[in-house]
């Protein structure tokens, strides 16, 4: 890479390059490099001057020595601008004798001929010209090439009347590419790497089927229920489960590859949760565990449990039900009230709704105004999770296999 004086070496070197070229061909042609102006001051009376109008980034080379700098701001190497150089080749001489465009034939037949910049040309303009004895564009790695640009009447027109203002001159334009200038700012080097961490992992990405209560398919599920997750590459390195947003590291005894076994965690709300099963790497040194492979996300229903019914009477707000559930009752759940005769008596059913709650609680109170004395099933809605009615089993009691409870007596 070169430093600060690329440009400039650049410049001096076609302009070496050009009248060496020229004065094979016309005596006393000489070469400038100056900015054109109106009384030609600077410029040769027989000759080409040689004008930097304009420099670009190289597009294909622009941004490759990204990124520059660590994240914390360090340089983590130099840093390095790709440039491409524009210049315009001003002919000048006595226009009777075609001059101009005799030098203007040279000139082009010298950079077709030659239209790279070699390390030795390089050498001996930076010999010539002591302002320029740092420069360090001969190492390069990339040479520089030229290329001739078509310009059009009208840039041309513009770059002559808008840019230089001064009139115009027998001119061409040639493109020198790839000009590489580096920062001289040495970065810091790391320490050495003591310990290679490479893995590769085979893509196993956890599946899950179903999810049912350990205690039957048909079986709802609890909050202390044990569930059983059913699915194909379940096993991992580290196998943990997501229920309900809360994570769960089941035992290595109870995790197979078709099945886990896990018990519900507290936190939980009744309602539709999403169970999902992910695995953890072991990486690093020392090893710690690292984000691997997860399930897409499998719902299942916690129903509520009815753990206690207390009736009250209050003088102002009237009858209400004091129901304890099983879990707690996020604030914003949305709780219903579902009040059935026992089977065998007389009497309509009814229907009442919560009022909102200020935080999570595991008692709710539901005001039942209008209610008719009388036993009643009672049933809880949480946020469509219905809790469940016990069913005599006992083929000898006369209620067999019919709703015995949850129930409340409505005085």
């Amino acid at each position: 890479m070169s430093n600060f004086l690329a440009i400039a070496t650049v410049t001096a070197t076609l302009c070496r390059m050009l009248q060496a070229g020229m004065i094979k061909d016309v005596t006393g042609a000489n070469a400038t490099s100056v900015r054109p102006n109106p009384t030609d001051s600077g410029t040769p009376t027989t000759g080409v001057n040689v004008y930097l109008y304009q420099v670009t980034p190289n597009a294909s080379l622009r941004g490759w020595d990204l990124p520059t700098r660590s994240s914390g701001g360090e340089l983590i190497q130099r840093p390095m601008v790709a440039l491409d150089l524009h210049y315009l080749l001003t002919f000048y001489g006595e226009e009777i004798e075609l001059m101009p465009q005799r030098l203007l034939g040279s000139a082009v037949k010298t950079l077709h001929a030659q239209p790279v910049l070699t390390r030795k040309m390089i050498e001996q303009t930076i010999q010539e010209a002591t302002y320029l004895g740092k420069s360090n564009l001969a190492d390069a790695i990339e040479t520089v090439k030229f290329t001739p640009i078509a310009l059009s009447l009208e840039e041309m027109s513009k770059l002559w009347s808008v840019f230089l203002q001064t009139t115009y001159r027998l001119s061409v334009a040639y493109l020198a590419t790839v000009v590489m200038i580096e920062s001289e700012d040495s970065p810091q080097k790391a320490l050495p790497v003591r310990d290679r961490n490479v893995y590769v992992m085979p893509f196993r990405q956890p599946v899950i089927e179903r999810i049912v209560s350990k205690d039957g398919e048909e079986n709802p599920i609890f909050a202390d229920s044990t569930i059983l997750i059913h699915g194909r590459k379940l096993r991992g390195d580290i196998t943990k489960v997501r229920i309900g947003g809360i994570d769960v590291q089941p035992s290595s005894g109870n995790v197979r590859d078709t099945q886990i076994s896990v018990q519900l965690p507290p936190g939980l709300h009744a309602g539709v949760l999403g169970v999902q099963v992910f695995h953890q790497f072991m990486m690093g040194t020392p090893p710690v565990p690292h984000k691997g492979v997860e399930s897409t996300i499998m719902p299942f229903v916690l129903y509520p449990s009815i753990m206690q019914i207390d009736v009250s009477d209050d003088p102002e707000d009237g009858l209400g039900l004091a129901i304890k559930l099983k879990p707690t009752v996020g604030k914003k759940q949305r709780v219903t009230l579902m009040m059935n005769p026992m089977p065998g008596s007389e009497g309509r059913s009814y229907y009442f709704t919560a009022p909102s709650r200020e935080e999570d609680s595991d008692s709710i109170t539901i005001r039942v105004p209008g209610v008719e004395t009388g036993d009643y099933l009672i049933r809880v809605q949480v946020d469509g999770a219905q809790s469940q009615l016990a069913v005599d089993t006992n083929p000898a009691s006369p209620a067999f296999n019919q709703y015995t409870g949850p129930k409340v007596t409505i005085p």
